[in-house]
């Protein structure tokens, strides 16, 4: 099922996988826990190969990004419930603060192209610290933008050096987890993600009551300094430029090893070696010191930014890809079409709730979030390995996508719910119901649209997700910046959402066509996407 070292094998389906060996005839690396899951990729002997770290080390690093996540996803967001006073404030019309936060999203899609290659090429490490360092920065120039062109140039950089809030967190995830454990941490990491944009507004309307509209900006930059500290001491790097692919087998029966075996090393009462031998390679591997851990640059490679920031056009030729892209588009774009008329329903009668109470009104998009994150994290973890174990332990990634169901149901009911319902001036619960299916409906369709790429593409996940993330973000600004304010104008709040209920259902339905076709999209596509691996290790670019 898989090639060892520098060579591919063409022959092999991406994203199908023997996970689960029933028969215990595997020679390769097993969970410690669960006994026959076989841990995929296959981790080499070197303890500081991210996938052995001990369980405290990737907690540590999750915490990490967790932190990252929130920090910026909230400076990103803190003016959603306060553009009123925003306005007055600085004497830009609300289409001037508006369109600004559109070209901040668009941003953050595009602005992948340029930081995934350099934290792939230099480290993560030093791309989410300069990152968070230089949102900080614009959050402190952010009030003091009078003229339009001032407060584009602000957003647009904001969403820059943003970006890596959207694409290389989810890389991080997969540097340090299998692929039958990752999708509970990519919940998790959705989880803050969403749950950043969901915490601005609320934050943001007390504060604007108790200090003033500069202090919901302020605040935002004093957390990301905060978040900075955290990551200079605890974030490590997780770049690791392994040489072999997929699952590695042995024919050495005590290959059939499990987990736990590089983690209760560095876990024992022992010092462990500084010195380890790879059974695989032959190579021999050192212990990394903490001044070593704590560098700001990664090991040196060779300089390949620019192949690196043309090479994602090049996979929209890999159906997955696509279908991720699009799949995780249309999510955003129900996001936003709620984020953008909360305010208006909210502070309109019968309601006329303040700033601050249409920000605490996010509490039950929160609750959606969580539990949506929740659902399809963990519960993609075991329908993948229900599945694998049913079909003779081999795993198709288009298993997880029967959590599709939960949004093919909740979208629907969700948008119906909260358009009648506010047409109809129903009781504000109704309408927070109404957010907090849609918000579950969210999140769960995140987590599946990442963990479908990555785990389909895993050798093409760093850059595979530069395509998904700017297909999202383009569509995301397209529809939200040029179609929503005419569709409700058109309409009218009510039919806007009705219509919204059937459409969102028919793209969520599109998982049955995945589910049906797409394991022949991925033999169809096969040969290309090896090649791209192939150029991509012959380049230096795959770790």
């Amino acid at each position: 099922m898989a090639t060892v070292h520098n060579e591919v094998d063409a022959s092999v389906v991406p994203g199908t996988t023997h996970l689960v060996d029933l028969d215990g005839t595997l020679h390769t690396n097993h969970d410690a826990r669960l006994k026959d899951i076989v841990l995929v990729p296959t981790p080499c002997s070197d303890q500081e190969d991210p996938l052995n770290w001990s369980q405290r080390r990737k907690s540590q690093h999750m915490f990490c990004i967790f932190i990252y996540c929130l920090f910026v996803g909230i400076a990103s967001a803190a003016l959603y419930s306060v553009l009123v006073p925003m306005s007055m404030s600085t004497g830009l019309s609300l289409a001037n603060l508006n369109a600004g936060t559109g070209y901040m999203f668009l941003f953050f899609g595009w602005g992948c192209v340029i930081w995934q290659p350099l934290a792939l090429q230099y480290g993560k490490r030093p791309v989410y610290l300069f990152s968070i360092l230089a949102t900080l920065a614009i959050q402190l120039w952010s009030p003091y933008c009078k003229t339009s062109g001032q407060w584009y140039a602000n957003k647009i950089l904001q969403g820059f050096f943003g970006s890596p809030i959207e694409s290389l967190c989810e890389i991080s995830v997969a540097d340090l987890y299998f692929t039958h454990e990752r999708g509970k941490y990519m919940g998790l990491y959705a989880l803050f993600l969403l749950s950043s944009n969901i915490l601005a507004p609320i934050f943001s309307g007390f504060i604007y009551d108790g200090m003033g509209s500069k202090w919901v900006l302020y605040w935002p930059a004093i957390g990301c300094g905060f978040g900075s500290l955290i990551l200079f001491f605890f974030m490590e790097e997780t770049n690791y430029d392994r040489k072999t692919i997929g699952i590695v087998e042995s024919t050495d029966s005590s290959a059939n090893s499990t987990k736990g075996s590089a983690n209760d090393t560095e876990k024992g009462s022992g010092v462990p070696e500084p010195i380890t031998t790879s059974v695989q390679t032959g190579e021999a591997y050192h212990k990394k010191t903490f001044i070593q851990k704590m560098s700001l640059l990664d090991k040196s490679r060779p300089n390949q930014l620019l192949t690196m920031m043309w090479r994602p056009f090049t996979f929209v030729s890999l159906p997955v890809v696509v279908y991720s892209g699009f799949a995780y588009g249309c999510t955003v774009v129900w996001a936003l079409l709620i984020s953008g008329t909360s305010s208006l329903v909210l502070s309109s009668p019968p309601y006329s709730f303040k700033p601050s109470i249409v920000g605490l009104f996010s509490v039950a998009s929160l609750l959606g979030c969580t539990v949506g994150c929740i659902i399809s994290g963990f519960m993609g973890d075991w329908i993948t390995i229900k599945f694998a174990r049913r079909n003779n332990g081999i795993s198709e990634t288009e298993n997880r996508l029967w959590i599709y169901i939960l949004p093919v149901i909740a979208y629907p009911f969700g948008f119906i719910l909260w358009g009648v319902g506010a047409a109809h001036y129903i009781h504000w619960f109704g309408l927070a119901f109404a957010a907090f299916i849609l918000s579950a409906a969210t999140s769960a369709t995140v987590t599946i649209c990442i963990t479908y790429c990555i785990d389909t593409y895993p050798e093409l996940s760093g850059e595979a997700m530069i395509t998904v993330i700017v297909i999202r973000n383009t569509m995301g600004f397209a529809i939200t910046s040029y179609a929503v304010t005419p569709w409700i104008l058109h309409l009218g709040v009510q039919n806007t959402f009705i219509s919204a209920a059937f459409i969102s259902m028919a793209t969520s339905l599109a998982f049955l066509i995945m589910i049906k076709w797409g394991k022949q999209f991925r033999v169809i596509s096969k040969l290309r996407y090896w090649r791209y691996v192939a150029q991509g290790k012959a380049l230096g670019l795959s770790h």
